[in-house]
């Protein structure tokens, strides 16, 4: 049977796609392998499960048994590395031409907890109130203790018009919130785009699908036929990736030359190089680059490649930071292998597994309307926050794994915070009092958003983009 391999740069699971014309897989470098350890190592997993099957205390299948444990072995590597069961494997077949069914959440494993990273705009998850930083607790009073992101994906998603029903815990509340969702086909938006003032244009690219650099040169082409162009905001934030491809291809509406991204798996001497695509780039064009927590994958290959060429000042928070490629292989029978094969470095050659982009300048994510209050304060998950996930292949740090059964609100206040250190003695009062706060939504009118509008005025400093280009 031919087995076939598509090679992705994949963040959300909601948007899981089969990358067209990607690169095969980088062959393995050998390895010694003892064989004796591999036999002694498979005898004893055929005994465990022929005493499994004799006599646990109810019938169970064989099918279910083989393929819990290569779901379990998988579970060992990392949270981007999955057996995909006919069941699963049907809903990441999902082609990327910016339709499917569900929700419009993207959700990763922090703190062994399901956790939001984004809602999609204009979806019913974000109509509802839902927000990043929601813990997902239960799915149809199922408990969510233990699960891939795949097996999450797969239970949220169902036909059209009928519901799901999702248990949510947010920071400051004192108790459990159910959110009935209605399902619906879900159609990302490639691109929004405006003009923000003369001169000087808005673009926000939402994920990386097959047309994403073809919709962002359509936006630049509609913006100018306004007002000629002096510089451009390209907003990048809650952006969780996608094709490869696309990522060059957009990165090549700005540069015209050099690397935009080098892919290195398990042999260090089969490295993949992606260079820009020269005749396209629109060099004269002022560009600032928006991110934040949200921002993953194939967006932060842009951000970076732009970063390093000195081509555009990137401002917001620091990237989701997922470092890594993956390739889907079909096994027949409808099951499928999403696996974890190599890691990407930007042009400078540095991998922003687990630690992200960093932005030239940390910019705040503000309610204007609130500005002269407080600042906007809304959790994020990064890679590094995800259960399992792979260390920074340029630093030593370890990673490990656990597993449970149900959530209570207690361990939920307890978990970790972002920096990693987990809090003590939660101050319930202080909890109770948060629990009405109003956290705006993300990015509706860019005129009003503020990271936007401290943008415009980095674009108009001549001398700032001056330094950067030197």
């Amino acid at each position: 049977m031919m087995v076939k391999i598509k090679s992705l740069v994949l963040f959300s699971l909601f948007m899981a796609t089969q990358a067209h014309g990607a690169a095969a897989a980088p062959t393995p470098a050998p390895t010694v392998l003892n064989q004796n350890d591999r036999y002694k190592n498979l005898e004893l997993f055929q005994k465990v499960l022929q005493f499994v099957e004799k006599n646990y205390v109810e019938e169970v299948h064989n099918d279910s048994l083989i393929h819990g444990a290569i779901k379990g072995m998988l579970e060992t590597l990392d949270p981007h590395s999955n057996f995909l069961s006919a069941e699963v494997y049907r809903d990441m077949k999902i082609e990327t031409t910016g339709h499917f069914g569900g929700i419009g959440v993207e959700v990763g494993i922090k703190d062994e907890i399901l956790t939001v990273v984004s809602p999609m705009e204009d979806t019913p998850a974000w109509k509802a109130g839902i927000q990043p930083g929601d813990k997902i607790v239960k799915i149809n009073g199922e408990s969510t203790k233990g699960f891939t992101m795949t097996e999450a994906v797969v239970k949220m998603h169902g036909k059209d018009g009928s519901t799901v029903r999702l248990t949510i815990y947010r920071k400051g509340w004192s108790k459990f919130k159910d959110f009935t969702l209605k399902r619906e086909t879900i159609k990302v938006k490639s691109v929004k785009s405006d003009l923000i003032e003369d001169g000087f244009g808005y673009i926000r690219l939402y994920s990386f699908n097959e047309n994403a650099a073809k919709d962002v040169k359509k936006a630049l082409d509609k913006l100018e036929s306004k007002s000629p162009l002096k510089g451009l905001i390209f907003d990048l934030r809650t952006n969780p990736g996608g094709l490869l491809d696309q990522a060059v291809d957009v990165s090549s509406l700005f540069i015209d030359e050099g690397v935009v991204v080098s892919t290195i798996g398990r042999d260090p001497t089969q490295k993949d190089v992606r260079y820009a695509k020269k005749g396209q780039a629109r060099k004269e064009l002022a560009l600032v680059v928006l991110v934040n927590s949200s921002t993953a994958s194939a967006a932060e290959i842009v951000a970076a490649a732009l970063q390093d060429h000195h081509r555009a000042m990137v401002l917001g928070d620091t990237t989701f930071g997922k470092g890594s490629v993956q390739t889907i292989i079909d096994l027949g029978q409808d099951m499928g292998l999403k696996l974890t094969i190599a890691n990407y470095y930007t042009p400078s050659g540095s991998s922003i597994q687990e630690k992200g982009v960093i932005p030239d300048i940390q910019l705040d994510e503000y309610d204007p309307k609130l500005l002269a209050q407080a600042r906007v304060k809304r959790e994020s998950t990064r890679e590094k926050d995800l259960r399992g996930h792979l260390a920074n292949p340029q630093s030593n740090t370890p990673v490990a794994t656990t597993a449970h059964d149900e959530f209570t609100i207690q361990e939920l206040k307890e978990s970790k915070k972002p920096d990693g250190n987990a809090q003590s003695k939660p101050n319930l009062e202080e909890e109770e009092e948060e629990e009405d706060e109003d956290v705006p939504p993300i990015h509706l009118n860019p005129k009003e958003d503020y990271q936007v509008l401290q943008a415009m005025k980095y674009l108009k400093s001549f001398e700032v983009f001056k330094k950067i280009k030197q």
